[in-house]
């Protein structure tokens, strides 16, 4: 249930869960690559080598840590709420910020999903969906981060800063 006031930033555990979702995607698209070859055995009905078994398994335990961290994130959202938008901010603005927030969350719970169904379904089109995704969570991690850099540099708001130090605890 979202709180009846909204929050003036966000709690240590929404911070900590958003740096460290981040750093997993990162590492995903940096060493995701490595499970084609036993994805690519596992389609021919061969068997993948050790090697390329374990680069798989440690793909997708990763994505599958990637999918628990981003629903508990999410429940905390509904739960905590987020902060408003920076005083000022236009509403074309808002909605770009809020279209951008949706898409993130679509891929960042969408990867791990069609990642999971072709890995352990064998539902190829999974996989296809997931490879052909992959621009769209590059160019949508990219530009949130560049609008964070906006607000922080051009616009001069407090964005980027609520996600680096949480919100007063209430009542203290």
């Amino acid at each position: 249930m979202a709180p009846q006031t909204r929050p003036t930033g966000y709690t240590t555990a929404q911070i900590a869960l958003h740096w460290l979702i981040a750093a997993l995607v990162i590492f995903q698209l940096i060493l995701g690559e490595d499970i084609v070859p036993a994805y690519r055995a596992f389609r021919r009905g061969t068997e993948a080598t050790a090697a390329e078994l374990s680069a798989a398994n440690l793909h997708v335990y990763v994505g599958l840590a990637v999918l628990a961290l981003a629903v508990l994130r999410f429940a905390i959202r509904m739960r905590h709420g987020v902060p408003p938008a920076p005083p000022g901010e236009s509403a074309w603005q808002r909605r770009i910020a809020g279209a951008a927030h949706l898409v993130l969350y679509g891929v960042i719970f969408g990867m791990p999903v069609t990642g999971a169904l072709a890995w352990f379904a064998g539902i190829s089109s999974m996989g296809e969906i997931h490879e052909l995704a992959k621009p769209l969570i590059i160019v949508t991690v990219a530009l949130h981060a560049a609008g964070a850099l906006w607000q922080h540099f051009v616009a001069k708001t407090d964005v980027l800063l609520r996600m680096l130090r949480p919100e007063p605890r209430r009542g203290a």
